[in-house]
């Protein structure tokens, strides 16, 4: 460590602003296989980057998780300097890659943490540690996990289940015990949203969010888990794309000196990374420009810009501004410092603290007993059974079971989700298909993009129906639950006494809104998980209830 300036000075200062940035690839290995043109470079175009610009890392998505052993490898060696490998992985390295393990959202913790917060902080280290240990495995080592925002509005659309509770005190033990199984392994952590993004109703990724709160106010609810996170040691912290005028009332926190530089940086005394969030989102390239916002953002006092819409012309303008006095070389030169710090820790290549350390091959090989035995391990699958059955809400009455006789009249199996092409955890072998299947139920699937019918009892067939709904928060939705088709379907079922059965899969706030409207003599079931596994066991606890 004692030659880190000595191998900070022998890059040029475009190298180092190139240090600055994190870049998005596709975590498949061809061009033909890109499911994002706009954001996800070919493959010459992504080598380009980190070959000649020498861009600091990369986040991926997409892929199997043995595809992105080799996708990691691979951009490592064309890598000069290692680089930083990162995955949006909150619910497990399999939520993004699959064949590894996939865990329940962060908010069925805090489901458990109602009857037995020691249960649920020993899950939480168990996500975290699980997580870190198949992030290193398929040549991850920046984990953008754990979400440390306080969810306290159930319309939220872009927090939602992905947070660990709707309190400060619950939040802040659930990650401090994630971020304790996760440094069990050398990978980075990430707490995000700085200041907060847990109570907004606007979706970020789409425009700019305002949180009009009081500094006290926020002080109580928001700035605590951020202050338990860096406490317990987190590596990086992630700003939010949320204006909150309280503290600027001219910038959002991304791009807010006032916010980054005086609040984190100095007065929660946090000195790892700070990194932002995806500048490409609508909050903000919308409203200041792909390279603007990122010499904003650097003026603010972020150490690593993620996902520029133009990764060059990013590090171009911020050489612009160097030159003209606008950025001092020193604000670079400190960023560039704690990026060295960190890959120090995470790059195991890096050794002895020379900066010929970083001259020599820095791949390792991935090796396929290291996969089979690291990934989705029995231990890992038991976690995740574990904590689906501890938070899954229930009423099943016992003459309720999909086997019944009343229920073999032609019955019918509906799903509805958002977008189908989207909705990761489904396929024709996947038990919310598969199961009622076996059982004699005919398939309907509804989405947003189905031609909208006249539910009417006069003109439509009467089914006895499983209803199944995959409905939760996500990003680019803009909504945080029900679906106008949902709401409709569900309702029409229940007035013409059709409705056999709900599964519900995903957010808790969308159940609260049907409950009322259920007939007593209805089962339901809600689980927070939309994966296999959590279909399993919803489908088995209804169709033989306990």
């Amino acid at each position: 460590m004692t030659s880190l300036l000595t191998d900070i000075e022998t890059l040029s200062l475009r190298q180092q602003v190139a240090q600055m940035v994190v870049v998005r690839a596709s975590g498949y290995l061809f061009d033909h296989q890109i499911q994002y043109p706009a954001w996800e470079p070919t493959t010459t175009v992504l080598q380009h980057w980190v070959e000649t610009l020498g861009v600091g890392g990369v986040i991926l998505l997409g892929g199997s998780a043995g595809e992105l052993a080799l996708r990691t490898q691979q951009l490592q060696e064309w890598a000069t300097v290692p680089l930083l490998v990162a995955a949006d992985v909150e619910e497990g390295v399999g939520q993004r890659f699959s064949g590894a393990t996939w865990f329940p959202p962060p908010m069925a913790l805090a489901a458990v943490a109602q009857g037995s917060i020691e249960r649920a902080e020993r899950y939480a280290e168990q996500l975290g540690d699980t997580t870190a240990q198949e992030a290193c495995a398929i040549g991850l080592n920046w984990v953008l996990a754990p979400i440390v925002d306080v969810n306290n509005n159930p319309d939220n659309p872009v927090i939602n289940v992905r947070s660990f509770g709707e309190t400060p005190a619950i939040v802040s033990q659930l990650i401090t015990a994630f971020l304790r199984g996760a440094q069990r392994h050398p990978v980075l952590t990430a707490a995000k949203h700085f200041p907060g993004h847990g109570d907004t109703a606007v979706d970020s990724h789409l425009a700019l969010p305002v949180l009009p709160h009081a500094l006290d106010r926020l002080a109580q609810i928001e700035i605590p888990p951020f202050k338990a996170a860096i406490a317990a040691g987190v590596d990086t912290v992630m700003s939010a794309h949320v204006k909150i005028p309280a503290l600027d009332p001219e910038f959002p926190a991304t791009l807010s000196s006032r916010i980054l530089t005086q609040e984190l940086r100095q007065a929660l005394g946090f000195d790892g990374l700070i990194v932002t969030d995806a500048l490409v989102m609508g909050a903000i390239a919308d409203r200041y420009g792909a390279n603007e916002a990122a010499v904003l953002a650097v003026e603010a006092g972020a150490d690593i810009l993620l996902m520029p819409l133009d990764p060059e012309g990013a590090i171009q303008a911020i050489c612009e501004a160097i030159e003209t006095g606008r950025i001092a070389v020193e604000r670079i030169q400190s960023s560039v410092e704690r990026i060295w710090r960190a890959k120090y820790k995470v790059c195991p290549s890096v050794e002895g603290g020379t900066s010929h350390a970083w001259e020599t091959p820095h791949s390792v090989p991935i090796e396929t007993q290291t996969l089979t035995t690291q990934l989705a391990q029995p231990q890992a699958q038991a976690t995740v059974a574990a904590i689906l059955q501890d938070s899954m809400q229930v009423h099943c009455p016992e003459h309720s079971r999909l086997t019944q006789p009343r229920w073999s009249q032609n019955p019918r199996n509906l799903i509805i989700v958002d977008e189908l092409l989207a909705c990761e955890g489904l396929g024709r072998h996947t038990p919310a298909i598969a199961l009622p299947q076996s059982l004699g139920y005919q398939l309907q699937v509804v989405d947003r993009h189905t031609p909208a019918i006249a539910l009417n009892a006069a003109t439509i067939t009467w089914q006895p129906t499983l209803l199944q709904l995959f409905i939760r928060g996500n990003p680019f939705r803009g909504s945080a639950g029900l679906t106008h088709t949902a709401i409709d379907w569900f309702h029409f079922l229940v007035e013409t006494d059709q409705l056999l059965a709900l599964v519900l899969y995903g957010s808790p706030y969308v159940l609260d809104k049907f409950l009322p409207s259920l007939p007593a003599g209805v089962p339901y079931v809600f689980t927070y998980g939309q994966m296999p596994s959590a279909q399993t066991i919803a489908l088995e606890f209804l169709r033989t209830p306990q």
